[in-house]
């Protein structure tokens, strides 16, 4: 009996019951499971997402929700076998699973290593510096982040099952936030699956995730402006959608990543023979096959320098000539079908229309030749190139996305003509250049920056370790303007961000300090009864300071270590030259050596708790030291986070050095490991 679909409704699989769709190997056309039409209780879901899953993520700090992260996607990873099986039947080859299974176990992993490394062990995200209020310092400003206290609704497309929900999945999560996940029906078997590994972990809190397979029903009409919706698909579905009156009424968050008309522009330097020419085909080439053309960053246009046109035409006609297309699962098939029937239909319905504009190079409307398979059962469109002559004159070529294996060729004559169209596209996820001209180069990724939302520029030196053009990777900003969507996801904490409150707190740096559990500039200081360096980790608290006695600074001081560093800068070395400089008006100290002699002010000596010094952030001079000066030391512990089993935490201390008048000369902070074990006494 063919499988039916469940979603995962408050913590069970339940059946939407109604009528079904047929899901179907997208290859041999056989029936993989049924989809209900109808659609579960989404108001439940949302009211159990609130209650049970948005509460227990909340109560967990960003280093132990990145933990999960972790731990989802080491699991996945066991299962990645089971995946790739099924994953055959949404047409995809071994090549193009891995960009959807692995590229998504592998944002989990970014996502972890983020959460655990670039955000503090709290719950609290502190976004930028103090800002500075008032003149006596006791009225401050700071930014901070917190979780929304609603759900997250991921809507998403077909084209990428895993990828697609692990992606949106990661920095929701991280964040704090429930998630409901609605995949495209055409291959929700595969997202499916996944979600049922996931459930079976029990690594989530419950309520932390739900799944809807089939429709969303009156979803919507139940958000308010707590929630977000994340949607990935169509522009016209995204647009229906982003104009719901509740979306309206509650200002939604909504933030779409639509269909785009990306390009990719060889640089007129990259005539034949060069190896940007070279690259440039290869990867022109490699996102016509990709996912048999299904993906969102696909290369639709590409442009290239009409005195080389007709060579580059030549060269891409040889190279899809060699694509052999059919079964994904055989060995040696480089692309398969497109996901089903239907979507061959649109496909070929688009490609009629830019038919019009373009003459077709190869591939087009004409049976593939098939590699174990079966053309009338399977949805095969063959690799297919066209060439339009006149792209400023073309109208369709610029607004209509064949959503498949389909690109056009453009010729351009000046630089300008290509940036113009480029942007004809209206907005689009990426863009490429292929140049060994870095001038050129710069000039395009300056024309094209404000219609895209990704830039990669590619020549003989970084074309080794590149993604390449359609790769978005979890460090950066996936999405566009315009066409594109307008929203953004990914680009690392970024992408977490989305998901939370940014308020602006102001009040006394002791409140700010109470607020954040970060000591604000300012606010009280404790006394730790001991040098602060004793401590071990858990008993160091917020406030701890130790202030040092005073040091004398003199020339001496100043060329003992201008020979030992080898600055012999004349503001350090000639007293009538630094005369001159206005800034100085005099022999003054070296920047390092104040930050030298203040360690040895501040530093504890024997073995104790503190393991390492790992750095020095936001470090500015603010005043000379001339000789003659005095200076001293302010140390306070401003942020501690615990590197959970590892033994040790880092400490962030709040450092400034004051002259002999009580004015900051040098401000800083200085990063510690600092052991959680209490050290004896020798």
């Amino acid at each position: 009996m063919t499988q039916r679909l469940h979603s995962f409704v408050a913590g069970r699989w339940v059946d939407a019951g109604g009528e079904s769709v047929a899901l179907r190997d997208a290859t041999t056309g056989a029936v993989i499971a049924q989809a209900s039409t109808s659609g579960p209780d989404v108001a439940a879901m949302l009211d159990y997402a609130r209650a049970q899953g948005g509460a227990a993520l909340r109560a967990l700090t960003f280093h132990e929700r990145a933990a999960l992260l972790k731990a989802l996607a080491k699991m996945l990873g066991e299962h990645k076998e089971e995946f790739y099986e099924l994953s055959y039947a949404t047409g995809a080859t071994k090549a193009d699973s891995w960009i959807d299974i692995d590229g998504g176990i592998s944002t989990l992993f970014v996502y972890a290593s983020k959460g655990a490394r670039e955000m503090p062990n709290s719950r609290v995200y502190v976004e930028g510096g103090l800002e500075a209020l008032s003149k006596g310092g006791t009225f401050v400003g700071q930014h901070i982040c917190v979780p929304l206290e609603g759900a997250a609704v991921h809507i998403n497309a077909f084209n990428f099952p895993v990828w697609g929900m692990l992606e949106k999945l990661a920095p929701t999560l991280l964040a704090g936030m429930p998630a409901i996940v609605k995949p495209a029906t055409q291959t929700s078997y595969l997202t499916e699956r996944v979600f049922r590994r996931i459930v079976d972990s029990g690594l989530l809190p419950a309520g932390a995730v739900q799944l809807i397979c089939g429709g969303v029903g009156a979803l919507f009409t139940h958000l308010t402006c707590q929630d977000v919706v994340a949607f990935t698909g169509s522009a016209s579905t995204a647009l229906k959608l982003r104009q719901h009156p509740t979306v309206l009424a509650h200002s939604v968050r909504f933030t779409a990543e639509t269909d785009s008309l990306n390009s990719s522009i060889l640089g007129p330097d990259a005539g034949p023979g060069s190896a940007e020419m070279d690259l440039f085909v290869r990867e022109v080439v490699r996102e016509i096959s990709s996912k048999a053309g299904q993906k969102c960053t696909a290369i639709r246009r590409a442009l290239v320098p009409a005195a080389h046109a007709a060579a580059v035409l030549e060269a891409l006609r040889e190279a899809l000539g060699k694509v052999s297309v059919g079964d994904p699962r055989l060995e040696g098939v480089r692309m398969g079908p497109v996901a089903s029937l239907a979507q061959r239909r649109e496909v070929l319905e688009q490609l009629g229309r830019l038919e019009r504009e373009a003459e077709v190079v190869c591939g087009g409307r004409g049976p593939a030749t098939l590699a174990g398979a079966d053309g009338e059962r399977g949805a095969f469109i063959a690799p297919t190139l066209l060439y339009c002559r006149d792209g400023a004159a073309a109208q369709a070529v610029h607004s209509v996305e064949a959503f498949g294996p389909v690109c056009t060729v453009l010729p351009y004559g000046m630089l300008e003509e290509a940036i113009g169209l480029a942007r004809r596209g209206g907005g689009s996820l990426a863009a490429s250049v292929f140049s060994a001209d870095d001038a050129a180069t710069a000039h395009l990724v300056l024309g094209l920056a404000p219609y895209h939302g990704r830039i990669v520029a590619v020549n003989r030196h970084s074309a080794k370790e590149s993604t390449g053009h359609g790769s978005p990777l979890p460090h950066l900003v996936h999405g566009g303007p315009g066409r594109a969507g307008g929203g953004e996801e990914l680009g690392g904490v970024r992408g977490v961000l989305h998901y939370m409150q940014r308020t602006a707190v102001q009040g006394s740096p002791d409140v700010i300090t109470a607020v954040t559990g970060r000591f604000a500039r300012g606010s009280r200081e404790r006394d730790p009864q001991v040098h602060p360096f004793r401590k071990p980790f858990g008993a160091l608290a917020i406030g701890d300071t130790f202030h040092s006695a005073e040091r004398l600074v003199t020339v001496a001081d100043i060329e003992r270590f201008a020979e030992l560093s080898g600055d012999r800068f004349y503001a350090h070395m000639d007293e009538a030259e630094a005369a001159r400089n206005p800034l100085f008006g005099g022999r003054v100290a070296h920047g390092y050596f104040l930050v030298s002699a203040a360690a040895g002010l501040f530093v504890d000596p024997p073995y104790g708790p503190v393991l390492a010094n790992y750095g020095l952030d936001s470090l500015r001079f603010l005043k000379p030291v001339k000789p003659g000066d005095r200076i001293k030391v302010r140390l306070t512990c401003k942020e501690k986070s615990l590197r959970e089993g590892a033994g040790y935490g880092e400490v962030r201390w709040d450092t400034a050095i004051t002259n002999q008048a009580g004015e900051a000369v040098a401000t800083y902070d200085v990063l510690t490991m600092v052991s959680e074990k209490e050290v004896p006494d020798a």
